[in-house]
């Protein structure tokens, strides 16, 4: 879900004399902030695109209309990204019309948004719901739905007789640049969180009642899984390559989900100071280490997986993804 960039800085606490990494403070932030306003710059000029389509309420009833008006819209922005001259947004645009591709929801606007279901939510027993990091967007949502066709395929081969299960690929925020100030603070965190709970919601009214959920956060998204989780109807909370949550703990989270967390050895998170420091306008970096004992998630094994490579078909971490999206609780192997 993402290139492999090198880690953010964070700014670790220092008491007493200024450290000299505190003197240089302002400096860094008009780098950072320079980089993120030439980084929103270069992308400002999106492809003109429909607003989302108006949909009746989703009910299991309402499900075709809603995929195919939203293939409707997705043709429709291809066919303006065409006209603009953006053939790579034609083309993911386009890619999301195919009459195989069942979307959720869809907008084309801006950097994009789109909810894309694999499966059949209206029979699926377990259903996996994947948040994604920074620098996800249209033009990049081949990437992160490769993500979800990969856990999709573990699934069905762990599955038992019987069990029945769904993905689905949730970009509905405006994901952060890794290069940059926002990555570092939890502002989109905080705008993207109403509407992971939205979909949650709605999940629950398209689903069997014994449906089991699970969210699977990555890097940036388990901060907004962090700040959507207290009272979120889930059984399972997973969080893979996690600079943190913005929570002292697992219980602080305040969900009756079971929370996991996994880190793989080559994941250069490991390097990412797990601090959270108060600079008057804003708070940078999400606390505890997810995978810490003192957080209190329960750490599970993913192997020497890189930060894009949690879901790596064959790998340690997706076996035990999967797992914990189909309830074989016991069978995950731990580090």
């Amino acid at each position: 879900m993402g290139h492999t960039p090198q880690p953010p800085t964070v700014i670790e606490p220092h008491d007493g004399h200024r450290h000299p990494r505190t003197r240089a403070l302002p400096a860094l932030l008009l780098t950072l902030l320079t980089v993120t306003a030439l980084t929103a710059a270069a992308h400002a000029d999106h492809a003109p695109a429909p607003p989302p389509a108006k949909l009746p309420a989703l009910a299991p009833a309402t499900l075709r209309t809603a995929y195919a008006a939203n293939r409707a819209d997705a043709a429709e922005a291809a066919r303006g990204a065409a006209a603009h001259g953006d053939p790579h947004r034609a083309a993911a645009d386009r890619a999301l019309a195919g009459l195989s591709r069942t979307l959720l929801a869809f907008d084309g606007r801006g950097a994009g948004r789109v909810t894309e279901v694999l499966g059949d939510l209206t029979h699926a027993d377990r259903v996996a719901v994947l948040v994604p990091g920074s620098d996800t967007s249209l033009d990049t949502y081949a990437r992160f739905r490769h993500t979800a066709t990969a856990l999709s395929a573990e699934l069905r081969r762990r599955t038992p007789p019987g069990t029945r299960t769904a993905v689905v690929a949730w970009l509905g925020y405006d994901t952060p640049a890794t290069i940059g100030t926002t990555v570092t603070t939890a502002a989109r965190a905080d705008q993207a969180a109403p509407g992971l709970r939205t979909l949650v919601r709605r999940l629950r009214t398209l689903v069997p009642a014994r449906a089991r959920l699970a969210l699977l956060c990555h890097s940036y998204g388990s901060v907004v899984c962090g700040r959507a989780a207290p009272g979120l109807d889930v059984d399972d909370i997973a969080l893979v390559g996690s600079p943190g949550t913005g929570a002292d703990s697992a219980a602080a989270l305040h969900t009756r989900a079971r929370v996991w967390a996994a880190r793989g050895g080559e994941d250069w998170v490991a390097h990412v100071p797990h601090v959270r420091v108060g600079l008057g306008f804003t708070t940078v970096g999400f606390g505890t280490d997810p995978v810490s004992r003192a957080f209190g998630a329960r750490v599970f094994d993913a192997g020497a997986a890189g930060h894009s490579g949690y879901f790596t078909p064959g790998s340690v971490s997706l076996a035990n993804l999967a797992r914990i999206t189909l309830g074989a609780t016991t069978e995950v192997t731990h580090a």
